[in-house]
């Protein structure tokens, strides 16, 4: 295969300025669903070969579809290769009006762009119209959609795997370099912490009280104190954490007056790491740093605070060798169109982490989407083309 692949790009870019314009941040995805449910059957998928999975069913979270599935039949033989992305964008992406500048196409600066992952929505479409519309000689090929996934890769955990069946490796559109494969990524866990202190009159008597935010500063305190919040190096070990949330009840402040001791105080955090055991002995660092804050505080009869800790595995963490079939054929694609692709490891999740759980090897793409999750987000229209030839390259060498 040659540097001749193409596509079409003026297609190509008016299918992403279409898809950045529909609204779908996470549990929303069902408009998105449909627009590209529509426009491959226009391409001439039948609707046969279009499912949806009923993940939103066993997500715990409300959720309005499951994860869309398009199987395209080899036209040779050899094994299926899977394409994937995600449907949702975050909740800054709401609202979005993109426009074209130059090489790029930008926000108007109140919003996020979407292109996390709206690129990867179009790349599949994309492939799909070369595919059909060129009878490119290709293998098996499933397409994947899931929903869910800025919310802890809840699609990709509860997914119905059997959509998968028949594909011997899977690449994921959900970056920013084209060539630059990611081809392994951390894994998490998240903790919630709620801290039941006793309320008393801030200037009459505080001592009466038990300060649940207290509780909770001294706990955050110790923590960093042992080396456990941020950035976590141990020895070989490495990882992170985060007490994102810092709340009080019904996603309230903590407190309700200055002049109340706290009675009542939530967080949620996560930790992540390479090693997924690691990420549990930092989450276990924080329970005993909250345990040692709550004896810490008391109030004037001796009493302490009630801290009420959980975790749980939120995702695994992979990570493919460099002889891995997935990633030779990565970097055999990109040889063929003229890039010089290059393995990353990533330190956020990816729906490749439960892929690669299920025995699928996942190597994950990009499509110029930059900036992401934030007002200043970008695409850059020459990656995203690059990229939408490169999933061809994938499909076809």
């Amino acid at each position: 295969m040659s540097q001749s692949i193409a596509v079409d790009t003026k297609a190509a870019t008016n299918r992403l300025m279409r898809y950045l314009q529909v609204e779908g941040v996470s549990g929303n995805e069902k408009a998105i669903a449909d627009v590209i449910v529509n426009d491959l059957k226009k391409l001439g998928v039948p609707s046969s070969a279009i499912r949806f999975d009923d993940a939103h069913k066993r997500i715990p979270l409300p959720t309005q579809t499951g994860n869309l599935f398009v199987r395209i039949p080899g036209t040779k033989k050899g094994p299926g290769i899977a394409f994937a992305t995600h449907l949702d964008t975050v909740p800054l992406c709401a609202g979005a009006r993109p426009k074209l500048a130059g090489k790029k196409i930008v926000t108007d600066g109140s919003t996020a762009l979407g292109g996390d992952n709206r690129t990867g929505c179009a790349v599949l479409v994309t492939l799909a119209e070369a595919l059909l519309k060129s009878k490119l000689p290709h293998p098996p090929i499933t397409l994947c959609f899931t929903v869910r996934e800025e919310s802890g890769l809840q699609g990709a955990r509860y997914m119905d795997r059997k959509f998968l069946a028949g594909a011997a490796m899977c690449f994921n559109v959900d970056s920013k370099i084209p060539a630059d494969f990611v081809t392994g990524a951390v894994g998490a866990e998240r903790f919630d912490v709620e801290i039941f202190g006793k309320a008393s009159h801030a200037g009459v008597a505080p001592e009466k009280g038990i300060s649940s935010t207290l509780v909770a500063a001294l706990a955050l305190a110790e923590a960093r104190k042992g080396g456990w919040f941020g950035k976590v190096v141990k020895g070989k070990e490495r990882g992170t954490s985060n007490p994102g949330i810092f709340g009080g009840k019904n996603n309230t402040a903590a407190g309700n007056a200055t002049n109340v001791v706290t009675d009542y105080v939530y967080l949620r955090g996560e930790t992540r790491s390479p090693n997924v055991a690691f990420a549990a002995k930092i989450t276990k660092a924080y329970k005993a740093a909250f345990e040692s804050a709550r004896k810490q505080v008391k109030d004037a009869g001796g009493g302490t605070a009630k801290v009420v800790f959980n975790s749980r595995a939120e995702y695994p963490s992979f990570n493919l060798p460099d002889s891995s079939p997935a990633v030779k054929h990565a970097l055999r694609a990109a040889q063929a169109i003229g890039l010089k692709g290059k393995t990353m490891f990533s330190n956020g999740g990816l729906d490749a982490n439960w892929f690669a759980q299920y025995g699928l090897p996942t190597v994950t793409i990009g499509a110029g989407q930059h900036e992401i999750h934030t007002v200043k987000e970008f695409v850059d229209l020459p990656e995203y083309h690059e990229g939408c030839r490169l999933a061809v390259a994938l499909a076809t060498v």
